[in-house]
Order: structure tokens, then C-alpha cells, then sequence
């Protein structure tokens, strides 16, 4: 997970006070985790226990990508498992796939719309 977020980081800067909204694993609770939050001045938020709804927007996505990605692969490596996620996220998701929300955007084309205004 932290070199998810690091991977994230240096692609994207985020201004300082980003929200980092996140369930209650214990990954997210580690104190590698929140010492990485606290250096990229990150705003930890976490689901309020048994409440799904806190979570929907990242439910949301995880149920995007299993049924986009994730469930059209058997019997492949982490390794490749890895890549494929990274495709789906880095090459599809992120540039391609329009987003209701987003006003039918892709994310990349939505951020750069509302950079340029």
C-alpha cells in the first residue's frame, strides 16, 4: 500500500491537506503508513466501523476493478497480477474510462479541465 501511495504521490503532487480516505484495515493504521501521510501533509479519514457507506466511492471502485480486470484473469503470478492492475489503472482506468462524476471525463482529461479554468 505505501508504494501504491508513494507511486501516487510522485505522479500526481497532490497540494498539501489531501484527503486520504481509506477503511479500517490494518495496513492503513500502521505507523509506516501514517508517518507517510504525515510527511506529504495527507489527511488520514477512516470508515466509521460497520458503516459501508462511509466507504462507497472506494467500494465503488474495488467492484469496478474486479469486474473490469481482476475476474478476467485465472491462474496468472503476483507478478503479472501486479501488471495487470497497473495497466488497468495507469493505461485504462485513469486515462480512458469516463466517469460519470467526472461528467463523463476520464479522470486525467477531468483534472486537466478543471486545472485550466
Amino acid at each position: 500500500m505505501n508504494d501504491a501511495l508513494m507511486m501516487a504521490v510522485w505522479s500526481r503532487k497532490p497540494k498539501k491537506g489531501l484527503l486520504w480516505h481509506m477503511d479500517r484495515g490494518s495496513q492503513y493504521a500502521s505507523e509506516s503508513h501514517r508517518k507517510l501521510l504525515a510527511q506529504h501533509h495527507m489527511i488520514q479519514s477512516v470508515s466509521r466501523k460497520g458503516n459501508g457507506w462511509d466507504n462507497a466511492v472506494a467500494e465503488s471502485f474495488f467492484h469496478s476493478l474486479k469486474t473490469e480486470q481482476v475476474h478476467h484473469h485465472n491462474d496468472i503470478t503476483r507478478d503479472e497480477a501486479r501488471q495487470a492492475i497497473f495497466d488497468y489503472l495507469e493505461v485504462f482506468y485513469n486515462r480512458q474510462r469516463l466517469h460519470s462524476a467526472n461528467d463523463y471525463l476520464s479522470p486525467v482529461d477531468y483534472e486537466k479541465l478543471k486545472q485550466s479554468v
